[in-house]
């Protein structure tokens, strides 16, 4: 009666150490402290600065726009082009030594600048070399989209682009299909490129603090990578359910072969 009773409870004990526990899937979990509802959660960002490999997009206004026909890309030459497409031949790429090419002005260092800081630059060159103050000039900077790629232990792997100011981890993963259940959500990794080279930053997203993360938003070239859980290296199932099943099947293949070996 004890061996039953025994191999019963080794059963159930594998079945909860193999399946995947709740609260390795649960988002911003409040790790330390219980968190109320009216909790503001600060979200920390600094000014992104541009890169190598960068793309962007830049318009020059004035009153009066023939003038400045030249500064603008025009376009339409292929109007089957995408939006990638179109940002890679119309905007301006940053070189390995940090610089774009303008009409014009020709070689201008932006490596490390924010977009705010080469629109006033720009202006200001603009102003010394082509234009009078009166000509009511106005730049506008941008990243041509943030691009990004997502591997891993997610729905979709693969490179995305989005068209917009700020992208945060959450988003950039619900664009990728989120991750999966055998996703591991507590260790997720980022690579992201610096004008030293490439570094990889660990985040949390099981605890709310990683809202206050230097690395909560994604900046353009990151490559976000999902780690697998153990369990599904085990091979065991997710959930206790598929676990047992797996369990029973593989004792049943066990008592079959030991009863066949038997009559043998």
């Amino acid at each position: 009666m004890k061996k039953p009773f025994v191999l019963v409870c080794f059963i159930i004990c594998i079945s909860f150490m193999s399946c995947i526990p709740n609260k390795e899937l649960v988002y911003l979990q409040n790790q330390e402290t219980a968190m109320d509802t009216t909790q503001v959660i600060t979200e920390k960002q600094k000014p992104y600065r541009v890169q190598i490999n960068d793309i962007l997009n830049i318009r020059v206004k004035s009153m009066d726009q023939k003038n400045v026909q030249i500064f603008n890309p025009v376009g339409e030459e292929n109007l089957n082009a995408d939006g990638d497409q179109r940002a890679y031949f119309d905007g301006f790429t940053v070189d390995l030594h940090g610089n774009i090419r303008i009409p014009v002005l020709g070689e201008i260092n932006v490596l490390g600048y924010t977009t705010e800081e080469l629109e006033q630059m720009l202006e200001k060159k603009l102003l010394e070399k082509e234009f009078k103050e009166t000509a009511n000039i106005f730049v506008s900077v941008k990243l041509t989209g943030i691009r990004f790629t997502v591997n891993g232990e997610v729905g979709s792997t693969g490179t995305q682009t989005l068209y917009q100011a700020r992208v945060n981890i959450f988003e950039a993963l619900a664009n990728a299909g989120d991750i999966e259940i055998t996703g591991n959500r507590k260790d997720v990794l980022i690579i992201r490129q610096y004008p030293q080279g490439q570094q990889i930053h660990h985040v949390n997203l099981l605890d709310a603090a990683v809202m206050q993360s230097p690395y909560y938003y994604i900046q353009p070239n990151d490559i976000i990578y999902v780690k697998p859980l153990k369990q599904k290296s085990w091979g065991t199932g997710t959930t206790g359910m598929q676990t047992l099943a797996t369990i029973i099947t593989a004792l049943s293949l066990v008592t079959t072969t030991l009863l066949l070996i038997d009559k043998i």
